[in-house]
């Protein structure tokens, strides 16, 4: 007798599985802390309203100042804020650790990865 792993792994059950995800037509708006200038945070903001998500990316130590700006428009408008969090070789424990303090009250999910490499995959899981 097959167990129900393998039995749902066989070619005749195989034809019932989704091929390909559906669209989800989500609009996720991303910035860049580290690279955003202050005009980029204002677009920004003006632009959450026809947002589904905002993606905040910063690296451990980096510059959080306009998180709690961007996160109040959010939450203004009820649009979800992500924030991923990239710790490099030369990130700190103390560094990570302000950088969580500073990014968590204002995001609905904080990953910390260990490279820029991970932020790729993170965005294409929201198409």
């Amino acid at each position: 007798m097959q167990s129900e792993s393998a039995r749902m792994s066989t070619a005749a059950e195989a034809r019932f599985r989704i091929q390909s995800p559906p669209p989800t037509n989500r609009t996720v708006k991303v910035i860049d802390l580290d690279a955003a200038s202050d005009a980029d945070v204002m677009r920004l903001i003006g632009e959450i309203a026809q947002a589904d998500l905002v993606l905040m990316m910063v690296r451990a130590g980096g510059n959080t100042t306009a998180v709690s700006a961007i996160g109040t428009a959010c939450s203004d408008v009820r649009v979800m804020t992500h924030t991923v969090v990239i710790r490099d070789d030369s990130a700190t424990e103390a560094a990570l650790s302000k950088t969580l303090g500073q990014v968590r009250p204002w995001s609905l999910m904080v990953v910390v990865v260990n490279g820029r490499d991970y932020v790729d995959d993170i965005l294409r899981s929201f198409r």
